[in-house]
């Protein structure tokens, strides 16, 4: 049996760090502490996550967009003051899904800045991290539109607003079609990703 990885909760690590951790278990760092993932999502999320991103990446590129729609477990690195150096991100998270329109941000390790549009969708052991502490970290990164999605029938969409904050939530249920704001013809059926 290989070494069991043993790391302080209570210690900053950076991205340089967090490349190290060689094992199986899922990860975030939040401002360089760790936040300990879940090791699977349930049914239903991995179905409203998957009918997601299906949605969103054959619409965009129906449109011919050059956008890219990744899905979880996909590292965004979210550097802080113009400091790109893997010993200087303090922040990495793994959202359920992200759209990507400036490919430069696209590497072979994920994605470098804020993506365009970040999705997550909610499950028990979530719920309260992602509308607190992801909500904070996606504003301050300039994500321009962030959606909670709640498995059984609705999305709650921020639009980042020219003060940098997001403004009121708008809720579209299940039978509705979302407007994603960063494109111009582009809307998602909720009655699709709330196939079961």
């Amino acid at each position: 049996m290989g070494n069991t990885l043993t790391l302080d909760l209570n210690r900053r690590y950076t991205y340089a760090d967090y490349l190290t951790w060689l094992d199986d278990k899922r990860r975030e760092l939040v401002n360089g502490f760790i936040r300990m993932m879940s090791p699977a999502p349930g049914r239903v999320h991995q179905q409203v996550s998957y009918n997601l991103t299906l949605a969103l990446g054959n619409r965009i590129k129906k449109h011919k967009g050059k956008s890219k729609v990744y899905f979880a477990p996909f590292d965004v690195r979210l550097p802080q003051n113009g400091e790109t150096s893997d010993d200087k991100i303090y922040t990495v998270v793994q959202p359920d899904l992200c759209v990507i329109c400036d490919l430069a941000k696209l590497d072979d390790r994920g994605c470098l800045g804020a993506p365009d549009l970040v999705a997550e969708v909610q499950s028990a052991s979530t719920a309260r991290y992602d509308l607190t502490r992801k909500f904070d970290l996606y504003e301050a990164a300039g994500v321009r539109e962030y959606w909670i999605v709640y498995p059984y029938g609705s999305v709650e969409v921020f639009l980042l607003q020219p003060d940098g904050k997001y403004g009121s939530g708008v809720v579209y249920d299940k039978g509705q079609k979302i407007p994603v704001s960063i494109f111009d013809d582009i809307e998602v059926d909720l009655n699709e990703v709330f196939e079961f």
